[in-house]
This record gives C-alpha cells, sequence and structure tokens, in this order.
C-alpha cells in the first residue's frame, strides 16, 4: 500500500521548525545512500541473534522403513502366532474352499477365516455351492499373484515387499472391495509412502477416489498441481482425458487456483515487507530524534560519533534523508520527492505516536493537531495503513529483538 499523497499548504508553515530540532556533524554521505530508506528490505543481525536454531530435518531415506514399523508396531500379535496362521494358509491343511483367479488357478483357503475376516467373503460362501465338501467361489479382475497375496493377508496379515510394489493398486481394490481396513491401510501408507511417480499419479488418483482414500487422493492432487507440464503429457493424463474429462477439468482448475493462491501469498509477503520498513523507519527516526544516532540527534545531546555500531536497520538511510531534508532548497509538498517522503513519515509517526506532548520527533503535535483538516478520504487512507504497520510489528513475535515499546 502506497503512503497517501501530503500535499496540504500548511505543511511549509512548518518547514522553519524542522531543522534546528537536530545537532547534525559533518559527515560525507554518497548520494546513492540517500533516502534509501524504504526502497528494498532491510535486513538486521538483531533480527536473529535470538532467534534459537530449527530441529533437524527428519531423516528421508528412513522414510519408508520407518512407515513399515510404525505399522508392525501397531500390532501386538508376537511374530510365532502370525507365522503359524502363515503357515496353515500356505500348507492348505484342512482347506474347505477354492478360490478360483483369471488364470483357473485355485487358491485353497478356509471358510471360517474368510467369513470372520470379510464379511463380503462371507455373504458369497454362504450362497456358493458345495461339491464334496468344497466350496468353489471366484475372484476376477486381478493377476492370480495378487488374489494369492489378498488371501494371504487375510490370514496372517503377512506380505513381501517386492510383491507389495508389484500389486498394491490390485490390492487396493481387493481391500475395498471386500471391506479389509486392515489391509487398505496397508496399501494407502505404501502407496503415500514409496509408489507415487509422474507416471502413475492419474491412475493412483481415480483409485484413490473410486476406493475412499481422501488423503491419498489430495497427495496425488497436490503432485499434480506442483507439475502439471510433466504429468500432462504421461499416457496416464491422456487416457484420463479421453475417459474422464470432467476429472481433467478439475484438475486444471485445482492448478490455476493454486497459481492465484501462491500469487496472492506472494503479495501480501511483499506488502508485509513494505509495512516493516516503515516500522523500522519510525523505529529509527524515534531513536535518532530521542537518543541520537552516530553523528545526528537532538540538540540538546552529545553525539557519539560514527565509530559507534547502530542495531536499527534503516538507521543509516534515515539519517541521510534527515540531512537532505534540513538543507534541501524545494523542501515543500509537490517538491522534491525525497522530502515529501520525509513528510509523510513524520505523519505517520505523529499518528502512531500516544504522547505527542513530550515526543521529541520533530511536528509530531503539530500533525496532530492539523489532523482534523483533512478529508474523510484521506483519513481513512492513514488509519489504514497506520493498522497495517501495527500488524507489521505485531507478527514480529516474541524472538524479535527490536525495541517494541516505542509509540
Amino acid at each position: 500500500m502506497a503512503s497517501p499523497d501530503v500535499d496540504s499548504p500548511w505543511l511549509c508553515a512548518a518547514n522553519e521548525s524542522f531543522g534546528g530540532c537536530f545537532n547534525m556533524q559533518i559527515e560525507e554521505i554518497k548520494s546513492a545512500n540517500v533516502l534509501n530508506v524504504l526502497e528494498a528490505p532491510s535486513s538486521s543481525m538483531s533480527d536473529t541473534c535470538n532467534i534459537p536454531k530449527p530441529p533437524p530435518y527428519p531423516n528421508k531415506t528412513s522414510k519408508a522403513a520407518n512407515n513399515c514399523k510404525r505399522i508392525l508396531e501397531t500390532c501386538s500379535v508376537p511374530r510365532e502366532i502370525k507365522d503359524t496362521w502363515d503357515r496353515l494358509f500356505k500348507e492348505a491343511y484342512g482347506v474347505d474352499v477354492y478360490i478360483i483367479t483369471d488364470s483357473k488357478s485355485y487358491i485353497p483357503a478356509h471358510c471360517n477365516v474368510l467369513s470372520i475376516s470379510s464379511p463380503v467373503l462371507g455373504n458369497i460362501l454362504q450362497r456358493s455351492k458345495v461339491k464334496d465338501g468344497i466350496r468353489y467361489i471366484k475372484i476376477l479382475g486381478v493377476p492370480c499373484e495378487a488374489v494369492y497375496m489378498f488371501i494371504r493377508f487375510l490370514y496372517s496379515s503377512c506380505y513381501e515387499e517386492d510383491e507389495m510394489k508389484k500389486f498394491v493398486l490390485h490390492l487396493m481394490v481387493l481391500s475395498h472391495s471386500y471391506s479389509i481396513p486392515s489391509l487398505k491401510r496397508v496399501c494407502i501408507d505404501f502407496l503415500e509412502q514409496d509408489y507415487l511417480t509422474k507416471e502413475n499419479v492419474i491412475d493412483v488418483l481415480q483409485l484413490a477416489r473410486c476406493c475412499n482414500a481422501p488423503r491419498l487422493s489430495f497427495i496425488c492432487v497436490r503432485m499434480v498441481v506442483k507439475d502439471l507440464k510433466t504429468i500432462s503429457s504421461t499416457e496416464g493424463w491422456k487416457v484420463m482425458k479421453r475417459a474422464n474429462p470432467a476429472l481433467e477439468q478439475e484438475l486444471v482448475e485445482s492448478v490455476v487456483e493454486a497459481d492465484s493462491r501462491k500469487q496472492e501469498r506472494l503479495r501480501k509477503i511483499e506488502e508485509r515487507k513494505v509495512y516493516l520498513q516503515l516500522y523500522e523507519a519510525m523505529e529509527a527516526l524515534l531513536h535518532i530524534c530521542r537518543d541520537g544516532c552516530r553523528t545526528i540527534g537532538p540538540s540538546d545531546k552529545v553525539l557519539k560519533g560514527s565509530q559507534v555500531p547502530c542495531n536499527f536497520p534503516a538507521c543509516k538511510g534515515l539519517e541521510s534523508l534527515v540531512r537532505h531534508f534540513s538543507n534541501c532548497k524545494t523542501r515543500v509538498p509537490r517538491g522534491c520527492v525525497h522530502c515529501k517522503r520525509m513528510w509523510q513519515l513524520l505523519e505517520l509517526h505523529s499518528r502512531m505516536c500516544n504522547d505527542p506532548d513530550y515526543c521529541k520527533v520533530p511536528l509530531c503535535r503539530h500533525f496532530k493537531e492539523k489532523m482534523q483538516q483533512q478529508t474523510k478520504k484521506d483519513e481513512a487512507k492513514w488509519k489504514l495503513l497506520v493498522s497495517k504497520v501495527i500488524a507489521a510489528k505485531n507478527a514480529l513475535g516474541p524472538f524479535s529483538a527490536r525495541p517494541v515499546d516505542l509509540f
């Protein structure tokens, strides 16, 4: 937000009262330093001296291992028990069900185990015909190996990592179709941590929506938003475009919306920088007028010299601005652009100052008295600017080393 213009004619009458407020030692000033205040974001060592170091980043290389460990730790069944159930499935002792797959293969199982593990399978088994004491059911549409992994998981919750990577999408479908929440969680965790690529993210997204996995769906959409250009050239995107154009439109709109949010976020960041610069300028102005800094300060102060370091980031630029303002021959509104900025800083300070009768900043009370002559439109602009600057000050947080009891 730009500072409001200062064009009031009564400012000219206050010019003479400004120069006598300061004690200035002669110092050579480069022209490039004049009015650098508010031109670019400033930085200060005081901003970071009290900020603690952040905690280290998590080890990304062990993310998958930690995830598998977390899943295993949630299971309180001893390993020996799981191995026993795994052997019962693999050795097919006393089986009474055969599961027919697409390849006409038969997978032996136990009716009671399947019925207890999955209510869907239990209903299917109840309606199945019995021949020579054996029931036959079909699980079609997925590879035989995936069906084998699925039935094995119903017994012991065991699986091999390599096989899971190969058949995770099929197992996701089976876990959703036959209502096996534990296997579904394993598949979702595996997909979130290890499996997603730019080539398969569209397929996984569509599967996640069909299988009611909102978190996985969100992760897929976020991945598409980050790299739409690459993903839109994959075969999965082309197939999705033909089969589900509504999803394509939704993803494109998500990318546009994310880009708009990013631009708005960057705009607000830049805006906050400007308000923070104004706040730092207010600090520096009060510091110069109250305490003195290097070679400039109040007329009743003994200056300490230029060798003394200053912790106010905007002080050097504001010092140059004050020197220019004191010596400028066209120090009137609509005259020198640098002087106009000084007028604006003085009025901004006056509007933020709560004790104008004892304030040492020049013209503070003068501006307070003249505020009543401004229009409602200008007054609204100044109030909005003051609120933004105060918000920038409050946003510095408890770790800021800047003094805050200034106004």
